[in-house]
């Protein structure tokens, strides 16, 4: 092993003017310089922020679904040490946005995310289909269900709806609780890159592939049905309907997967145990595709709007495709 005598020589060969920059950096001012050739090649190379910027700003959305993952997942280990109550930290899409964006856009793609997350000025009827079709549906699968077999839910159960606007307001408004602020990352930095050049139809399949994936570790953990992986699929499709009738309105996204956590994951789900709780997911998921299907045949996969055009945000030609129209 080398000795830091042996790299930076005896104090006392050092000239006077040098002392300090030796003293600061060791290093710098090697007596043998086939010993400094040999030190930086055990060291190997550094990898320094310019270079990291530059790699993200050539593959910007890989970068956002690995940090997405990541600083999302690392509540399973929290989880399985009983230290937190869920395996995914659910804000974490929207922490990758940002460090994404600081890195690549700066200051002006970031407050391009805030606008869309406080763009409430929409057409009004977009704010009825985000806070009553939820409702609906969930209404309809909880229906099915009964239909299909299972015990009703009680009188007691039903009348607790009161309690649902203010688990609204508070899924809504405070990160980490519920999925509502997931979407600033998955609908307000991602859905519009991968609309660039693809269909909305074949970005909201990538998009809902990705998210279905995102929540494995609640699937493992029990705290939702692998059935949920169909009915991801079917409501990214239904919330980039939306999303791109809403121009581009983050917040009424939010609103609408807070409407749906808090009405069908806090009121009707939890009404059924057993087979009868399973079976209420598959309703779920059906009621969702059959609205999915609806949407693509009425509104079309090219832009899923008959009024407005997808939203679109432009990616480096390292992570862009080719335009296939209709695809």
């Amino acid at each position: 092993m080398i000795s830091l005598l042996d790299v930076v020589g005896p104090l006392t060969a050092i000239p006077e003017n040098r002392t300090c920059a030796v003293l600061a950096d060791p290093l710098s001012f090697p007596a043998d310089q086939g010993q400094t050739h040999e030190y930086a090649a055990r060291k190997g190379p550094d990898l320094d922020m310019p270079q990291i910027s530059a790699l993200v700003k050539r593959h910007p959305l890989t970068t956002f679904f690995i940090l997405a993952y990541a600083l999302s997942w690392w509540a399973w280990i929290l989880y399985a040490l009983g230290l937190f109550p869920n395996p995914i930290a659910s804000f974490g899409p929207f922490l990758a946005a940002i460090v994404v964006l600081a890195l690549t856009e700066g200051k002006a793609g970031l407050l391009g995310l805030f606008r869309r997350m406080v763009r409430w000025r929409i057409p009004p009827g977009w704010y009825v289909v985000a806070l009553l079709l939820p409702a609906v549906l969930a209404a309809a699968a909880t229906v099915l269900n009964v239909l299909l077999g299972a015990e009703p839910p009680a009188a007691a159960e039903l009348n607790g709806w009161t309690g649902l606007f203010a688990i609204f307001a508070i899924v809504l408004v405070v990160p980490g609780l519920g999925g509502a602020w997931e979407e600033p990352g998955w609908r307000g930095y991602a859905l519009p890159r991968l609309q660039s050049r693809r269909s909305a139809l074949v970005a909201s399949l990538i998009l809902g592939a990705l998210i279905a994936g995102w929540h494995l570790p609640l699937m493992v953990a029990g705290q939702v049905a692998y059935s949920d992986i169909v009915l991801i699929f079917a409501g990214t499709i239904v919330y980039n309907w939306v999303f791109n009738n809403a121009r581009g309105s983050v917040l009424i996204i939010m609103v609408m997967h807070a409407a749906n956590n808090t009405i069908s994951g806090s009121f009707f789900s939890p009404m059924f145990t057993g087979a009868d709780s399973v079976r209420q997911s598959w309703m779920l998921a059906l009621v969702w595709t059959v609205v999915a299907i609806l949407v693509i045949l009425i509104s079309g996969p090219e832009h899923l709007s008959r009024k407005y055009r997808k939203q679109e945000e432009a990616l480096p030609d390292s992570e862009a495709v080719p335009n296939r129209r209709g695809a």
